[in-house]
């Protein structure tokens, strides 16, 4: 390096790393990136040998304090990421060119939106995190990695690995938004009229089911709780995927680390568990992330994820539910459609090249579908946005 002061440092666990140190690059409303988070991860075997997410931490150290650092994980497949690579795959493949392994930075399993190259925020982010992402590009190429590959970034930090030679990519989700609304009743005046009918009649079956439901946080979340959350977790990873990406400790875990951002919703029959959500909150931000229930009992998976959420976002001000990739089902109850964005650096020049090709293309669907929900959107104000950008 050509300051002597700083040092670059590559690890395969946290362990290795301060917490706090680790934390204070951190994003003010992302749990994701967090010590707590990552190292529940990694204790419960959820990433590391045998799981297809192996770590390589990059540390980047300016007079043995912690200025910038990435959670890299080198990847022998595309599982668990959310941003879909498997055609470029393919046709590495087709070309006789391996695709694995490759480099991703990324909160595993989570396709949440935030800063991916982590930066103290008392200094110039460019310069603090160049380092990390020359670094990144030199562990690629001293490995013979495909690529690297940094996932839901923000969208300045889009910009800024754009700078550094990265290629960008637009997908979209569905975030709910708080408009400054007093309650949910408010929430719903926002909704065509169809909608809040629609919406009111959900609710109203949910309550007929006669379960008690409650939203838990911090210490009133117990053991009980964390195992029905892992039964749930399972019964719906069973019948959707087959294989789950946490094991039952991975949920242990996160309530030990990081239990002050953990929100619990808990529906009851006689004093059995028999559906919930395991979500988290930080800052301005509330994330929907898993479901389950024993049975199916229609609407209570809108009420669960959606409508409690939001009911919790107002009541404590928060201005976004991010519930997850994909799902249509949201956008149809008031959820706006946003980008997301991803940056992807490719090794071999043949790839690179078509890969460009393929994104330019895409980008413009991509938009093209943001600005078409936009323009039909259930709320009023995105409505007429779209409008005027139209």
């Amino acid at each position: 390096m050509s300051d002597a002061k700083q040092k670059i440092e590559i690890v395969d666990s946290l362990a290795r790393v301060d917490a706090a140190s680790w934390d204070a690059l951190v994003d003010a409303s992302d749990p994701f990136m967090e010590y707590g988070f990552l190292r529940a991860l990694e204790l419960s075997r959820a990433v590391g040998e045998g799981t297809g997410w192996l770590p390589r931490y990059v540390l980047s150290y300016r007079a043995d304090r912690l200025e910038a650092a990435a959670a890299a994980y080198l990847k022998l497949d595309s599982y668990g990421e959310f941003v879909f690579d498997w055609e470029w795959a393919d046709a590495y493949h087709r070309a006789g060119l391996a695709y694995y392994p490759k480099l991703v930075v990324a909160a595993p399993f989570t396709p949440a939106g935030g800063t991916r190259i982590l930066v103290r925020a008392d200094t110039a982010f460019e310069a603090s995190a160049r380092p990390v992402v020359d670094a990144l590009v030199s562990l690629a190429e001293r490995e013979g990695l495909s690529g690297v590959h940094l996932l839901f970034v923000s969208e300045p930090e889009l910009a800024f690995l754009a700078s550094c030679g990265f290629l960008p990519r637009l997908t979209y989700q569905f975030h709910w938004e708080n408009n400054g609304y007093a309650d949910f009743d408010a929430y719903l005046e926002d909704l065509r009229a169809s909608k809040r009918k629609q919406i009111r009649k959900e609710r109203k079956k949910v309550a007929d089911y006669g379960f008690r439901i409650e939203v838990l946080e911090g210490a009133d979340i117990r053991d009980e709780h964390v195992d029905a959350i892992w039964r749930f977790y399972r019964n719906t990873t069973g019948r959707k995927w087959g294989e789950a990406y946490l094991r039952r400790d991975s949920f242990d875990r996160i309530a030990e680390l990081c239990r002050e951002r953990l929100v619990l919703v808990m529906a009851s029959e006689a004093g059995r568990w028999v559906a919930g959500t395991f979500n988290l909150c930080k800052g301005t931000k509330l994330f929907g992330r898993y479901w389950g229930a024993l049975e199916d009992y229609p609407g209570l998976h809108f009420e669960c994820c959606y409508y409690l959420l939001i009911e919790y976002a107002i009541e404590r001000r928060l201005q976004v539910v991010e519930a997850g990739a994909q799902g249509e089902h949201k956008f149809l109850r008031g959820f706006v459609t946003r980008p997301t964005y991803s940056a992807h650096w490719l090794a071999h020049p043949g790839g690179r090249a078509a890969i460009e090709r393929y994104l330019e293309g895409e980008r413009e669907q991509t938009r093209a579908a943001i600005e078409g929900y936009n323009g039909v959107s259930p709320v009023k104000r995105v409505r007429d946005a779209a409008g005027r950008r139209g």
